[in-house]
């Protein structure tokens, strides 16, 4: 039995904070379609876009590489760095993957790009985490974030989810499942995981020695 899950309109992306402690980046939630139009990441200063969703793949290639060819799909050169973490909306994932994507938000901000001509884009300008409606998936992994990284506005993952659903527009009659249940169980399990490495004398700390 199929049942009817309200959805409602909410913007191709949203500002979900400015000026990150430590970062000086500003965070952007976003769907696919968000994610898809390159001059409203230019438009926002947008370098880097992580993907959360495993079911879906955009093509950003502006420039098709040297080696390309026909049948072959197209790769090459995009607009922006680009990342994914392949998050299923629901359950199937593993807290280390969720744990991988705060990460891989993390280390995407904090990676050296060489200056190679191969290296496309190497300025550092703001962050887009998007998944398939960015509702769901998107909203775990920089809930988990904002938390961990800016504890001193959001002491708990709950409240940097609240702000989130603020932020994204994303309507009270939808929040049981912005983000899914077992999603956000999965974000309070990575959290316990962090913080254990980092009592163990791993994780933030030791990435921060090269920052």
């Amino acid at each position: 039995m199929t049942t009817n899950v309200p959805h409602y309109p909410r913007p191709p992306i949203s500002l979900i904070e400015s000026n990150i402690p430590n970062w000086n980046i500003d965070i952007y939630i976003g769907g696919s379609t968000g994610a898809a139009d390159a001059q409203l990441l230019r438009e926002h200063n947008i370098t880097t876009v992580l993907n959360c969703a495993v079911n879906l793949d955009i093509d950003l290639v502006q420039q098709l590489d040297a080696q390309h060819e026909q049948p072959l799909c197209n790769f090459g050169a995009g607009p922006i760095r680009y990342y994914k973490i392949g998050l299923i909306d629901g359950d199937g994932n593993p807290e280390s993957m969720i744990l991988a994507g705060y990460h891989l938000m993390r280390s995407s901000l904090s990676q050296q790009i060489p200056e190679k001509p191969s290296y496309k884009v190497r300025e550092k300008g703001n962050i887009l985490v998007h998944c398939r409606g960015g509702r769901s998936r998107s909203v775990t992994i920089v809930a988990i974030f904002l938390h961990l990284e800016w504890p001193e506005k959001f002491p708990t993952l709950d409240s940097a989810i609240a702000h989130i659903r603020d932020k994204r527009q994303l309507h009270p009659d939808e929040w049981f499942e912005t983000p899914k249940p077992m999603l956000i169980e999965l974000a309070h399990r990575a959290v316990m995981m962090e913080t254990s490495l980092r009592q163990a004398g791993f994780g933030k700390e030791t990435l921060n020695q090269d920052l």
